[in-house]
């Protein structure tokens, strides 16, 4: 249990991070301001501030976001008119912080009841101070303040030069690709990973590699290095192909086809029948070619990559072709229980897993879905086909929506995902 709990931090936290880094890094070259890296949901356990991006760490291990320049109206509902807060004045009197939290104290604070503030455009403060209503005074702010949160977050302030929307076009593009990007990168090279981890890489040969010793195969003067060709009429290419054709026959007769040293032979086997899991299963003893060279290596993890990705694809269709149901999707509790039994197959196990979670994250996350990075990319498409930015008031309404949507979505998949695993 608590292997795997730990596991599943590990991994969703990796996951999370890879991701979040790729809007991050995007966003910098860009010249957006990050104001939070955030790893985790809900209430913050540690944070620290370094060029002017607060790194958060929050207690639900669920998720994770960067709070971009201009993309929230934080502020906004941070200082709000009759909020009172706390400033604190450079030597040119600039308001470097503003203190709206009552968690945190400013040495030789200026107390203000606030009436009005721009920090976008005008970057200026306006209030009573020190509880003197006969006189309203106004502070400018500097470029680069800060804000502390009711919660104690300190954020940098967002003027209108650093917001996401004041980039180029193909900069905002990059920037909400950038997180799925990420983790088909972290997918491919997790599957490479894999591939130099085992003794030797499957090459989906139909060429014997090994023939266990007193097996059937042996019996039957099969040897390593031999290729089956056809199962009775079946023609067969590959492993896959061989292994479903043999799997089907248990305890049945069955003429193998095969080259022995550039000479066409043929033998008859009878499939030993085995039990895996539910099933019966034909097996007469081989085992698949391998390769232990780097390219060989190389090239097992694309082709995972690629097997893995048009699953996936295949899986997506399904949903849209023959009915949407919520057994095909998982949320957290779902990913919980597959890092259960992905940490009983010990490390290969879990970093097969992590591999899976990445690239099916970074597709889901594609999806022309307002609130989901491609969402994000769709209306990124339509500014560039009718030439002129989005009022943001619609962009904003749309983004909410699609949010919502989501939200009472992963609480539908979070109770179907509990039902499935913990109480049916």
């Amino acid at each position: 249990m608590i292997v795997t709990i730990i596991t599943f931090i590990l991994v969703f936290g990796i996951l999370v991070l890879v991701h979040e880094y790729g809007h991050y890094y995007f966003a910098k070259r860009a010249g957006i301001l990050v104001r939070e890296f955030s790893i985790g949901m809900g209430p913050k356990i540690w944070w620290t501030r370094k060029n002017g991006t607060t790194y958060t760490v929050r207690l639900l291990p669920v998720g994770g976001y960067v709070r971009l320049a201009g993309s929230d109206d934080e502020d906004e509902d941070e200082l709000r008119p009759g909020t009172p807060v706390t400033l604190q004045l450079n030597q040119d009197d600039q308001v470097v912080t503003i203190n709206a939290s009552s968690k945190a104290t400013l040495f030789q604070g200026i107390p203000m009841q606030l009436v009005a503030s721009d920090l976008v455009d005008g970057l200026w403060v306006k209030g009573y101070v020190n509880g003197d209503e006969s006189e309203l005074k106004t502070y400018p702010v500097n470029h680069d303040a800060t804000v502390v949160e009711h919660d104690g977050t300190v954020v940098q302030i967002a003027p209108r030069d650093v917001q996401f929307r004041s980039a180029s076009l193909p900069a905002r593009m990059m920037t909400n690709f950038a997180g799925p990007m990420n983790n088909f990168i972290l997918s491919l090279l997790v599957f490479i990973i894999l591939g130099f981890t085992l003794t030797g890489v499957p090459t989906n040969s139909n060429q014997i590699g090994k023939v266990n010793a007193g097996s059937v195969a042996a019996k039957a003067g099969l040897v390593a290095g031999d290729r089956i060709t056809k199962v009775n009429s079946t023609k067969v290419a590959n492993w896959a192909e061989l292994a479903t054709n043999l799997s089907s026959k248990p305890n049945q007769q069955v003429k193998l086809t095969y080259t022995h040293k550039g000479e066409t032979k043929t033998t008859t086997v009878r499939p030993q029948a085995v039990k895996q899991g539910k099933e019966t299963v034909g097996q007469i003893g081989i085992l698949e070619q391998q390769e232990k060279g780097i390219r060989a290596r190389l090239m097992f993890g694309w082709q995972q990559f690629i097997q893995a990705g048009t699953l996936i694809f295949a899986v997506l269709g399904h949903m849209f072709t023959h009915g949407f149901s919520l057994n095909d999707l998982g949320g957290p509790v779902a990913i919980y229980a597959g890092t259960s039994q992905a940490t009983a197959l010990g490390i290969n196990g879990v970093l097969n897993f992590l591999a899976l979670l990445s690239i099916n994250l970074g597709i889901v996350n594609l999806l022309p879905i307002p609130a989901l990075d491609g969402g994000k990319l769709l209306l990124n498409i339509i500014e560039a086909v009718i030439r002129r930015p989005i009022p943001e008031k619609a962009e904003g309404i749309v983004t909410m929506l699609g949010f919502m949507i989501l939200l009472v979505l992963m609480i539908l998949v979070t109770w179907n995902d509990i039902q499935r695993y913990f109480i049916r």
